[in-house]
């Protein structure tokens, strides 16, 4: 491990100190409404990703 990366290693304090400042920020009915857009962006994603790489398996043959 390269050690200007051990800065940004993430561990357990700092998952909870993000954690705590995302609940202060947007409170805790929000929260699974961001979960919620977040899910669905992430299922896009991998569907446009999946649909590219069918697309270029078609072009190749």
């Amino acid at each position: 491990m390269n050690t200007y990366m051990i800065p940004l290693a993430i561990g357990a304090p700092q998952i909870i100190l993000i954690v705590v400042v995302v609940l202060l920020l947007f409170g805790g009915k929000k929260i699974p409404e961001l979960m919620k857009g977040l899910g669905g962006g992430i299922k896009e994603f991998k569907k446009a990703s999946q649909e590219e790489t069918k697309d270029s398996e078609e072009k190749k043959d």
